[in-house]
């Protein structure tokens, strides 16, 4: 995959350092002379670019026509929605990312100036504050459908309303598949005569509304 980063901060520089060790090219472009430096002595040379990324020109230089990514991260929120409406709309770039600053211009990073995905820091803290305040001990494996559905693990407590009941017999969330039951290291397919037992632990695919309902499922009775 070939990824574009504009803004060549640390946000920007770990981001390349990552994607660099996954194997993916990647070409990051930065204006500011000590920034450059720091860059061309942490990364290959030839994945730098000098120049201010909100220009066509330098866009071009770094190949955005052939980007399949277009990620702008620089601490200037103006700047970044200039980034993702260039990639967006003069060079069709698949996928655009952009980075949130300051949380009072999140409304503006939306798919009208070219925004797939809006990383939105403080957003994501409080979101994240929230789930685990509600969740006990339920874990969130990763996120799909940009955080809509979530790959969940928990642990079904002793005393949980769950124990004992087969899993046809579960009062499920609507939007919520069970797609595996790990019982002392051995995976067992959750089909309906499959009864839960305490310590087994169960992964599922369900929609961020009802997280908290499938977790006082497998959790401790209240």
């Amino acid at each position: 995959m070939f990824v574009i980063i504009v803004g060549g901060g640390q946000t920007g520089s770990q981001l390349a350092a990552m994607l660099l060790s996954e194997g993916h090219t990647i070409k990051i472009i930065e204006a500011r002379a000590p920034v450059l430096e720091r860059l061309r002595q942490e990364l290959p040379a030839e994945v730098v670019v000098a120049g201010d990324g909100s220009t066509p020109s330098v866009l071009e230089e770094a190949g955005i026509t052939e980007a399949n990514v277009l990620a702008a991260v620089t601490n200037e929120d103006e700047t970044n929605l200039v980034v993702t409406s260039l990639g967006r709309f003069e060079f069709n770039v698949p996928r655009v990312i952009a980075r949130v600053n300051n949380p009072k211009n999140g409304w503006l990073f939306n798919t009208e100036m070219g925004v797939d995905v809006a990383l939105n820091q403080a957003e994501l803290m409080s979101r994240l504050i929230a789930e685990e305040m509600s969740l006990g001990d339920m874990m969130t494996l990763f996120k799909l459908r940009k955080g809509q559905y979530s790959l969940v693990e928990e642990k079904v407590h002793p005393t949980a309303q769950s124990v004992g009941m087969a899993v046809r017999d579960l009062d499920l969330p609507t939007e919520c598949v069970l797609a595996a039951i790990i019982r002392k290291g051995q995976l067992i397919i959750p089909r309906g005569e499959v009864i839960l037992k305490p310590a087994d632990e169960v992964l599922a695919v369900v929609h961020s509304s009802q997280v908290a309902q499938l977790a006082a499922m497998l959790g401790p009775t209240r």
